[in-house]
């Protein structure tokens, strides 16, 4: 299988598995990672559940960063995912003269069964067994207020989503837009209507649609246009500018349907990135598009959850690519490249001119 999105999900839960076996934990099989890669979900066909049923918040937690293009996400596993469900010592060894003790010696409680599974045979790759005490005590999921953050968000999605239809059959004004957007911003993603969110904030002279606090501090603004109107260039430079008179680090667009989320770097110039965009009426599943706002809920904008999410995109935009591939170092490799395959010698500066002139998008050309 050749999909970029499937080898970037094999990737992740690959380095994870490879650095949990070497702790010591027990692992799915090659082949278990590979199904669950393909249908992006532990309920693949051919999965052997036995083996997967440990790890389950840890693959759907890992899953949820190679959706966003996070790469070495193992590095970033939360502790408590860093180890099976039930996790629990080896029972020990009875020693043979204690087994033989009288019998006015006290009675031992059994210990609980040991079950081993052989969950893979074959010639190609290691055999993989799997111990499981039965029964396994409660399982350490998400934490509580994230697994209630993901079903408020899920279920918000849902909801809203007739509502948004309604909207643009009807081609409904900015004010009606609002409406929606601010059940949304309060049942969907958590928000305080009088403790978190201020409409028609002032900024200067102008006015910002909402400015969002959290523990009394103005981090985002957002701006709302009418549901039919379609987010451009000029809507990010008027957030941005309210953004950078506030000196506020988070900026969202939306009409409702859309929703985009900005981060803003101060400086100059200021630099800005796109952390996500999501369409809620869109082709997306519902859980992929709730994945995405889970980002915006209060209790994940509080901890920063989206931090990880912009600064990948940041390292990874057009911009900062074409920068490393015009670096000395880089063309100096397809300098030597160029030469051992033709034997043409070249330099770094008429690669340079070839990459920015006749490659590079026509937008990036004049970097």
């Amino acid at each position: 299988m050749t999909d970029i999105k499937y080898q970037a999900r094999l990737q992740v839960l690959s380095q994870w598995a490879t650095e949990a076996a070497g702790q010591g934990h027990l692992v799915p099989r090659t082949a278990d990672l590979e199904a669950i890669s393909a249908a992006r979900t532990v309920e693949a066909p051919g999965v052997s559940r036995e083996a997967v049923e440990p790890w389950l918040p840890t693959i759907q937690w890992l899953l949820k960063q190679a959706a966003f293009g996070v790469v070495d996400a193992h590095v970033q596993l939360p502790d408590e995912l860093s180890r099976p469900m039930g996790a629990v010592d080896a029972p020990q060894a009875v020693p043979a003269d204690e087994e033989s003790a009288g019998d006015d010696s006290a009675e031992a409680p059994a210990p609980p069964a040991l079950e081993v599974r052989l969950v893979a045979v074959d010639a190609a790759e290691a055999v993989t067994v799997v111990a499981e005490i039965k029964p396994a005590p409660p399982a350490a999921k998400l934490p509580k207020w994230e697994s209630e953050a993901h079903e408020q968000v899920k279920a918000a999605v849902q909801r809203f989503t007739r509502p948004l239809h309604d909207l643009l059959a009807r081609d409904a004004n900015e004010g009606d837009t609002r409406l929606l957007i601010t059940d949304m911003l309060c049942e969907g993603l958590g928000y305080d209507k009088f403790r978190d969110l201020t409409t028609e904030y002032m900024v200067k002279q102008d006015f910002a649609d909402y400015g969002v606090r959290i523990d009394k501090q103005l981090i985002a603004f957002i701006e709302v246009k009418r549901v039919s109107q379609k987010l451009g260039e000029r809507h990010l430079r008027q957030v941005q500018m309210y953004a950078v008179n506030e000196g506020v680090e988070w900026m969202i667009l939306t009409n409702g349907q859309v929703w985009q989320a900005y981060h803003l770097t101060g400086g100059l110039p200021v630099i800005v990135n796109l952390a996500f965009e999501v369409d809620l009426l869109g082709p997306e599943s519902v859980e992929e598009k709730a994945e995405k706002m889970f980002f915006l809920h209060r209790e994940a904008l509080k901890r920063r959850r989206i931090d990880e999410l912009w600064k990948h995109r940041a390292a990874t935009s057009p911009d900062a690519l074409l920068d490393i591939i015009l670096s000395d170092s880089v063309l100096d490799v397809i300098r030597k490249e160029i030469k051992r395959n033709t034997g043409i010698t070249t330099t770094a500066q008429t690669l340079a001119a070839v990459i920015r002139t006749e490659i590079v998008d026509p937008k990036l050309r004049s970097m």
